[in-house]
């Protein structure tokens, strides 16, 4: 059987960046018609072509925040299914706890905050990535999850726990 990649599927990285108290955060504030116009988001973004998630994830983490990822753990996927127009978005999840470099203080994304895990829940958000959030910070097992919104509402989501192997 041979898989054909389709022109309406999307695959790109989501990459929570934590530094032991706080996680790194992406207002979105500076491009225009952007879909998460306003939200505070990780960082991340699109695979290119014959890039591997991990060289992906990587990539994005350095051109957005300057940081130079020394190690990651792979934690889940996302299906996003009609997230833009048209569109179905697989995306990989990474938490990344080991890096160097300073945070730079002009991503071409937006602003960039280390925000107190007690604050994290508070930042106004996609409501799935309140979700990811509590994942990521509880650091649950692997995850294979679908989140579906409709006029920027979650109105399904389903999702699968894979236990950590011994």
């Amino acid at each position: 059987m041979i898989l054909k990649f389709e022109e309406n599927m999307k695959l790109a990285t989501i990459c929570y960046i934590d530094n032991g108290c706080e996680l790194l955060l992406l207002h979105r504030n500076k491009k225009p018609n952007d879909v998460h116009q306003g939200k505070w988001i990780s960082v991340g973004g699109k695979l290119e072509k014959g890039e591997t998630p991990e060289e992906c994830a990587k990539r994005e983490i350095l051109e957005e925040t300057g940081l130079t990822v020394l190690d990651m753990d792979f934690s889940g996927i996302i299906t996003f299914p009609e997230f833009t127009p048209g569109n179905d978005w697989y995306t990989y999840v990474f938490k990344v706890t080991k890096f160097e470099g300073q945070v730079m203080e002009d991503s071409p994304e937006g602003t960039l905050e280390w925000v107190p895990y007690d604050q994290v829940l508070s930042k106004p958000t996609w409501e799935g990535d309140y979700e990811m959030f509590k994942w990521i910070l509880d650091d649950v097992p692997f995850f294979s999850a679908k989140m579906t919104y409709e006029n920027e509402k979650l109105i399904e989501k389903q999702v699968t726990f894979y236990p950590h192997e011994n």
